[in-house]
């Protein structure tokens, strides 16, 4: 019996992959930094210190990653006004609004998500908001998710949890919670 709902926001709640995408694209520019589409959407749900780190340890360049981190998301807020909603979800979250709790769980940076879920007019509809700075070990592994469900005060086996990448759903199995895979009936993620 479901007694919690998880969401990841980027590309399940929210429709940003793209314009994050814009924003990797300009930073990976100033830096110097091989970084396809491919793979950045196949990144889907890691910190973006994290590919930054790893990006840079492959590609023996010298950046420190922390800091190219903050500019790829200050890259992206002028995007905000665009954000708009992945309608299919946010009517899932919109009908169990005030029946069940829910909870966000990001790889993104707390600021930057919590303005996202505002913009979008739905940030009150969490009971908690998990990110990549609430977690030492980020996606695949199951620490965001169970991190939510404990906020919550929800078992993990009582909790679903949507994704719209590989890394997402991984984690989301490992957490011992029924995952949905949002890109089986959203036409907006990629």
């Amino acid at each position: 019996m479901i007694k919690a709902l998880i969401f990841d926001c980027d590309g399940t709640l929210a429709d940003t992959m793209p314009l994050h995408w814009q924003a990797w694209r300009v930073i990976a520019e100033r830096h110097g930094i091989h970084f396809t589409e491919d793979r950045f959407y196949s990144l889907g749900g890691v910190p973006s210190r994290d590919i930054l780190k790893t990006l840079r340890e492959e590609q023996g360049l010298n950046y420190d990653h922390h800091v190219v981190s903050v500019e790829k998301e200050h890259a992206f807020m002028p995007f905000l006004p665009t954000v708009r909603s992945i309608p299919e979800v946010v009517a899932i979250a919109r009908e169990h609004h005030g029946k069940l709790p829910m909870a966000v769980a990001s790889g993104g940076k707390k600021r930057v998500v919590e303005e996202v879920l505002r913009h979008l007019d739905i940030h009150h509809w969490f009971g908690a908001i998990v990110t990549s700075e609430d977690v030492i070990r980020q996606k695949p592994a199951p620490d965001i998710f169970l991190e939510a469900a404990r906020r919550l005060g929800v078992e993990p086996q009582f909790c679903r949890a949507y994704e719209d990448t590989d890394l997402g759903m991984e984690s989301i199995r490992s957490a011992g919670m029924e995952a949905v895979d949002v890109r089986a009936f959203v036409s907006a993620v990629r």
